[in-house]
């Protein structure tokens, strides 16, 4: 059975279409809610896969190597030797070399498993062969075992198959899903437009499907399908689009030369958690290749990239799961003090809940340590607590100070509602002064490019606790968005060492 990512790729059809999700018939304000709700699986990298294939390949022709000489070859004289440590481990990365020449670590590569199957013996052998020949000029068959050879040999070729089988199992579920392309929408309407749809569907290859074509213009000066897809409507429904459907990339097919409309459309777009990428073709003027970054074969200027993607997103996945864990099983005994200080302190639940903005401004609830009287709780934030606020209880005075009260968090760590480090989410309703986070700073929503965090840049950096005027909050989140935009695993672990000594400085926390 030949296993193919092409028969999932879209069917060309003049009828409107959204590859990957249901199709929407294009009016005004098309119901995008109800047709993409439960379309919110994240996306898995090409780049990802293939550096875990390849680190499985290696993997598995080395461990074999080390098991078939630790189990037949005298251990003294094979194992705890330089000789079949280097053999081994030269051995595994030949392989991996060879399967990159043949093209062994593409996503066609892993669906097509049984085509690709004489390659991998081919490849496995121009392995072994170097092996055999290094071993041969440099004199030293007397020291190797022969049956050991022609054993890893056959175990390796049964192991490749195996793991190539599984892989082509996941990547044609991946697929089915949707969860291996990206997906895109564009904005702007023309000829750039039908022109970068026709590449890509023309580029087999191409790991990227259209959802849908976006542009506030009328429809006497725009049709509403184009090659083949529908217009879906302004910024205004592309905004809502990417609220209840992943969107991995946003095309702004619009000319260069449209400067205002252009500034206003990535205004509006800038906030979203996708790549925003223009077509080189949008402009006359040309570049350095080196500028360019390209989607299958269309050529893109770089506007703005996904803060967290591909390796990074793995990479901060781990992070907050190890250390989140970490610190639950090394904080219980914390815990357990606060719960009961609030129990013998007043009536009421420990765990206060509550909603809040989380990734791309999806509303996610957050626990804390119950701070107030139960009768006096502001689930929606819509008066901050202020000093001496007798909303708040005695024990909540010190928790709150000390920031214990967030300490719960570490469930929606492990939840994946929060990460350990990020911009700290905001209530519905939290205001500066009288007004809203999003009607005083221009672009608030930025900094929902990325999951919040229990700590972040900003707290450190002093911007914790009240925000009553303007300017705190338009400081944190001048804050917010420098971590996004320089974030590393390293920056995360460099603002959890300094987050206890920023805890210490108690006076803007009531």
């Amino acid at each position: 059975m030949v296993f193919s990512l092409k028969s999932f790729e879209p069917k060309r059809s003049n009828a409107p279409r959204i590859t990957g999700t249901a199709a929407v018939t294009p009016p005004h304000r098309p119901r995008l809610a109800d047709r993409h709700a439960a379309d919110k699986s994240s996306n898995i990298s090409p780049a990802v896969v293939r550096g875990f294939v390849r680190a499985t390949d290696f993997l598995i022709v080395v461990l074999l190597g080390f098991a078939i000489a630790h189990g037949y070859v005298d251990e003294e004289s094979a194992v705890s030797t330089p000789l079949y440590v280097e053999a081994v481990l030269l051995t595994g990365l030949t392989l991996v070399v060879s399967f990159e020449l043949l093209g062994l670590y593409t996503l066609r590569a892993f669906s097509n498993f049984v085509v690709k199957m004489p390659a991998m013996v081919l490849g496995w052998s121009v392995a072994f062969v170097a092996l055999v020949a290094s071993i041969f000029f440099l004199k030293i068959g007397h020291d190797v075992s022969r049956v050991w050879l022609a054993t890893w040999f056959t175990a390796g070729i049964l192991g490749l198959f195996a793991e190539r089988l599984v892989a082509a199992w996941l990547v044609r579920g991946w697929a089915k899903s949707g969860r291996l392309y990206q997906r895109a929408v564009i904005y702007g309407t023309g000829h750039v437009t039908e022109d970068i749809i026709a590449k890509l569907e023309e580029d087999t290859d191409s790991t990227v499907r259209i959802a849908g074509i976006f542009d506030d213009r009328t429809d006497n000066r725009v049709p509403r399908d184009i090659a083949g897809y529908p217009r879906l409507g302004g910024l205004t429904e592309l905004i809502a689009m990417s609220r209840v459907t992943r969107l991995d990339l946003v095309i702004v097919a619009i000319p260069l030369a449209a400067e205002d409309r252009l500034a206003s459309v990535l205004r509006h777009i800038s906030i979203l958690p996708a790549d925003i990428k223009m077509p080189a073709r949008s402009t006359a003027l040309r570049f350095s290749p080196r500028t360019y970054s390209h989607v299958g074969t269309v050529a893109m200027i770089d506007l703005f990239d996904k803060p967290i993607a591909g390796w990074g997103t793995i990479g901060k996945w781990l992070f907050d799961k190890v250390v989140g864990l970490t610190a639950l099983v090394l904080l219980a005994p914390v815990f357990a003090i606060v719960a009961l200080a609030i129990k013998l302190d007043s009536k009421g639940p420990v765990l206060f809940r509550q909603k809040r903005y989380g990734f791309n401004n999806e509303m996610i609830e957050v626990y804390k340590f119950r701070s107030m009287y139960t009768d006096r709780c502001d689930a929606a934030a819509t008066k901050l607590v202020t000093k001496g606020d007798p909303r708040v209880t005695r024990v909540g005075r010190i928790i709150r100070k000390t920031s214990l009260d967030e300490l719960p968090q570490l469930f929606n760590v492990l939840r994946g509602d929060l990460s350990l480090v990020g911009p700290r989410p905001h209530a519905a309703q939290a205001k500066a002064g009288t007004q809203l986070y999003d009607e005083v700073v221009d672009g608030y929503f930025a900094r929902h490019k990325v999951k919040p965090g229990i700590t972040g840049w900003a707290q450190i950096n002093g911007w914790r606790g009240e925000t009553d005027t303007e300017e705190k909050i338009l400081k944190r989140v001048e804050h917010d968005l420098y971590y996004i935009e320089n974030w590393s695993v390293f920056f995360d672990f460099y603002i959890l060492l300094k987050t206890p000594r920023s805890l210490l400085k108690l006076e803007n926390a009531y």
